[in-house]
Parts: structure tokens; sequence; C-alpha cells
């Protein structure tokens, strides 16, 4: 049966990096409010138990001591906390696998103590960590399928309709990201941290970064379409503040099926947004209809490979031209 309306909320919180015990009592915090307000869904960052963009620096040693198991403390404390609240809770952390492998994981706790744990098909902050190899997109207690894409899992959008074609209709999509060192011209640029640490006597230059380019105005120029083209709603949760010497944006945003954001923030601080999901939007939407309109016979070169596929960790950080242009005709012999 599906409801008429979900409440979910989307987190942005600044994590402290291998802080577990800070990062779960800020999950408490947000978790409390949540239920105050009677929400029923809340979405968490990517990493944000373990923490994040500092990983890249630890040796391996150091990284394994940071991972869990899904079984582990960490989880145990987030479906305790969903059992205990009646929230269903995503949350993310580096996960140690059954094969001792490591992967950027997130947990999605129900209040009837299931779980459904993707591991970030993309992953790039450490050669030691891993990338997933499914999808996981799953019925939940709504009436709706869900889906959990990480981070950069949510740029490529083979991803997001793949979800999508296995029914998917509401999106899960931590992130860690805004103010990152992109290697488009026109891409993410850093974020000084001066200006995050001036906020509170410059709130206006703050405001304007968080809003700019390196952060909402980008989100915006993607975001909205992964929603509508796929007939999804998409949650969006995010860091903000420093991130060892990344500033993160927050952008915390809940969008519909049309693509239209229903709650939002660019505060420079931890917050918390809240929306009623309006689940009948979902039949009929422009995306939805669309994916009735595919014609999957001409499909098939999606699934082949061209030859210059890289990494994901070469593919994000890679200065090689993705496209050689000819060289002037001074320059030509």
């Amino acid at each position: 049966m599906v409801l008429a309306s979900l409440r979910a909320a989307c987190v942005q919180l600044q994590h402290r990096a291998n802080d577990r015990a800070y990062n779960l009592a800020q999950i408490d915090h947000f978790v409390a409010q949540a239920q105050a307000q009677q929400v029923q869904l809340l979405v968490f960052p990517e990493m944000c138990i373990s923490g994040y963009w500092h990983v890249r620096k630890l040796d391996v040693p150091a990284l394994e001591a940071l991972a869990e198991p899904v079984d582990g403390p960490s989880i145990r404390h987030v479906v305790q906390l969903a059992q205990r609240s009646g929230v269903a809770i995503g949350a993310g952390w580096l996960e140690r696998g059954a094969d001792g492998r490591l992967f950027n994981s997130y947990a999605v706790c129900l209040p009837d103590g299931q779980r459904h744990v993707h591991r970030k098909l993309h992953a790039f902050e450490h050669p030691h960590i891993h990338s997933g190899d499914r999808y996981t997109v799953f019925d939940t207690p709504w009436g709706v399928r869900a889906a959990i894409l990480i981070c950069w899992d949510n740029n490529l959008v083979e991803n997001v309709r793949a979800c999508a074609l296995a029914g998917a209709t509401l999106l899960i999509a931590p992130h860690q990201t805004g103010g990152t060192d992109s290697r488009s011209p026109h891409g993410m640029k850093r974020i000084p941290l001066q200006t995050w640490a001036q906020r509170d006597s410059d709130p206006q230059a703050i405001e304007q970064t968080f809003k700019g380019d390196s952060g909402r105005g980008w989100l915006l120029r993607w975001l909205p379409a992964r929603a509508h083209d796929n007939g999804m709603f998409v949650l969006f949760s995010n860091g903000v503040g420093p991130d060892d010497d990344e500033v993160r944006t927050g952008n915390a945003m809940l969008i519909d099926p049309y693509g239209r954001i229903l709650a939002e923030t660019w505060a420079a601080a931890d917050a918390m947004v809240v929306a009623d999901l309006d689940l009948q939007l979902i039949d009929m939407c422009t995306g939805q209809r669309w994916l009735r309109g595919r014609r999957p016979e001409l499909y098939a070169s999606l699934a082949q490979r061209r030859g210059d596929e890289l990494g994901p960790l070469q593919a994000r950080f890679s200065l090689q031209p993705t496209h050689a242009l000819p060289a002037p005709e001074s320059q030509r012999t």
C-alpha cells in the first residue's frame, strides 16, 4: 500500500575526522529533532560517521583501524536508534567487508530492524577503498521502492536510470561535495578556508559562496534533472564546512519528481530540512511517462566499452584531455 505522503528530512553536518563518538552524537541530536517533527525518513551525509576527505592521506593501517563491519558498533548504534525513535535513518561510514576489503558504504536502517547497505560504485577516496558492484534498490514501509547512490554515483546518469528501471521512485543521495577542486575549467573550485572562518563576521560572503557555482549553482545544473528525468524524489544530504582542506557547501535539499525543490538550506552551519513528499506525484509525472517511451533496442552502446574508460580515482583526478584537439597549423609538420 502506497502512503499518500512521506515526511522526510535531509541533514547537512560537519563531521570530525576519525571521531565516531562525536559524529554519532550528532546523529543522535538530529534524530531527536526529527522524531519531534514526526519525520519518517532521515538522511545523513556520506561517511559522516568515520569522516571523509582526510582518509585519502591515511596509510593502510590507519585506514583499516577506522573501518568497521556492517554489524560493528556504529551501525548497531544507528539500527538501535531507528528502532527506539521510529525514524528510518540513513548514514555513511567506512565499511570492512567480510572478505576484508574496505568500502565507502551507506546503511539505511529501518525501525523494524531491517537495514539496506549500499557500497559506492565509483569510490575514489583512497586506492585501498574498493568500489561496489551492484545497485541497492529495496521496498520500503511507505509503499515506494527506494535506491541509494553515494555522491559521484549520482553524477553518472546511467546509475540513476538503472535504479529507476528497477522501480525506484525515491533516491537517497548522500554526498560530500561543494568546494572541490574540479579538473573541469567551469566546474566547482576550492573555497578559501578563510571564507568559512569569517562566516559570522561576513555572512554575506559565505552565503554568496554557498549559493554560487561551487555550491548550489553547480548542483542545480544537474541534480534536479536526475529527479525529473527519472520520475523520482531525490533526497540530497551533504557535509558542511571544512573537510580537511576543502569546504563543503551543505545545500541539503529535497526534490520532487518534477525537479522542483521542496525544501533547502544554504546555511553555513549544521542544519536539517524537512518536507512532506506527496507520493501521489509519482504517477503520471513526466519522468515516469518518459520511461514508458524508451526504445531499449537502440541502447546497446550504453553497455559497451569505448576503450578509454578509467578507474574512478583516475577519472576523477586525471588531467589527461578527454578530447585532444588537433595542433595548430603552425605546429604541424
